[in-house]
């Protein structure tokens, strides 16, 4: 029996087991609220364990995972290895072990790795279709080396909302529902009334900590969790920063970023990004299977919003006057004399023209505070990669590469901020 008919017969038996689970959870709608869940907390495991494939031998089932691991490696055939982590207990604790994180592999698995550091040793390709009647903007991977392409994976989206004093993208994992009360809502960006500052919130803190509540003022929300151990909220986890710039008067955009998710030692040799989500909710997998994100978990949770002069935490330097977080800023072009303008090297990632257009690497820490974009970037090799690259390749279509130590999430957020009207830096 070949692979993909393993995978297929399973794919299958799943189906099988979720028509059991939801007529399970039909026969218990006439109770309560509470007794109804915990109806369904009780039979769904057994049924799913009662499967023919949770009683394979561990050695067949880690061989089976790795050979479909290996030549399942791109999408949409990716989501065989998905569907295996769907089949129960034992079945995801071995993909766990055997599918490695998009630090490591390149590869975006499942729904937790748009919230993981991209890869090391290379970029992650993606695209933005922005559609401006509707306001709305979604992330897509590449599944070709075509810039220009109508299909991909889709990955994440988000929905400007113009306020009277600021403006916020509601960045959602569907991409039809996209707003805070939705259950696929993982996170927003909000914006100054000018438009040179933005915050990245996340739904999850940027560490693994049960024990930090959210800040400020709380409601009650519906948020699909990315990790289910920890308290959903609303965290600052960067900061993105234009310097001002009226009427274009000094050159094109600078601007930074300040990471508070991620040490300024993640970079170093040996370096991680701590807290990392690795945890799976139920039924997140089966959704992540298809090319877009169409189920979801109803969780009640907290949410609590902060406004700019609310913004408080740790301190962001250390005792040497360093930065302790990441500082990304982005690379100065350089004058063309023939073409009259500003040039980047993308590589031919993007080919039109643009002031949204950027290249992030990291930001050299010579003072207290945050650095200015003026500064050069630090001389080690590692430091002068270019982290995140964002630009224009038709109408309405962007190229956004990014890798190591940025995640999808951040990354997606980042280039969000790019797309505002910025009444002060152009």
């Amino acid at each position: 029996m070949s692979f993909r008919s393993i995978a297929r017969d399973i794919r299958d038996s799943i189906g099988s087991l979720s028509r059991r689970s939801f007529e399970v959870r039909l026969s218990g709608h006439t109770r309560g609220k509470s007794q109804s869940a915990v109806h369904e907390l009780h039979d769904q495991p057994i049924v799913i364990q009662s499967s023919c494939w949770a009683s394979l031998p561990p050695e067949l089932l880690r061989d089976v995972i790795k050979r479909l691991e290996a030549s399942e490696s791109t999408w949409p055939a990716r989501k065989h290895v998905v569907a295996c982590a769907a089949v129960c207990r034992s079945w995801r604790e071995m993909c766990k072990e055997i599918v490695q994180r998009p630090e490591f592999s390149g590869k975006l698995t499942f729904p937790i790795s748009l919230k993981q550091p991209g890869f090391r040793d290379g970029t992650i390709q993606c695209f933005i279709r922005r559609d401006k009647a509707k306001l709305t903007y979604q992330l897509f991977l590449c599944l070709s080396p075509a810039l220009l392409v109508e299909n991909g994976k889709f990955l994440l989206s988000a929905k400007r909302n113009r306020r009277t004093t600021c403006t916020e993208y509601i960045i959602s994992m569907n991409a039809d529902k996209i707003s805070r009360s939705s259950s696929s809502y993982i996170g927003k960006l909000r914006s100054n009334f000018l438009g040179t500052k933005f915050i990245i919130y996340d739904t999850q803190p940027p560490y693994n900590s049960s024990s930090i509540p959210p800040p400020g003022g709380s409601r009650r929300f519906y948020s699909k969790k990315v990790s289910p151990k920890v308290p959903t909220g609303s965290y600052n986890i960067a900061q993105v920063s234009y310097e001002l710039n009226v009427l274009g008067t000094r050159g094109p955009r600078r601007m930074n970023c300040v990471m508070h998710s991620i040490p300024v030692s993640a970079l170093e040799p040996g370096g991680t990004v701590p807290g990392q989500p690795e945890l799976l909710p139920p039924n997140l997998e089966d959704s992540f299977r298809s090319m877009s994100f169409s189920k979801s978990i109803d969780a009640s949770t907290e949410f609590s919003s902060a406004r700019f002069s609310d913004i408080g935490g740790p301190s962001e330097v250390d005792e040497e006057g360093k930065s302790r977080f990441l500082v990304l800023r982005n690379k100065a072009p350089r004058w063309h004399e023939q073409l009259q303008c500003w040039c980047l090297n993308f590589r031919g990632r993007v080919t039109v023209a643009s002031v949204k257009n950027f290249q992030l690497i990291a930001a050299t820490q010579r003072a207290a505070g945050a650095p200015t974009p003026a500064q050069p970037a630090q001389s080690s090799s590692d430091h002068d990669k270019i982290i995140l690259q964002f630009g224009k390749v038709g109408k309405d279509m962007f190229t956004m590469d990014y890798r190591y130590p940025l995640s999808a999430f951040q990354a997606f957020a980042i280039c969000l901020s790019s797309f505002d009207t910025k009444l002060a830096c152009e």
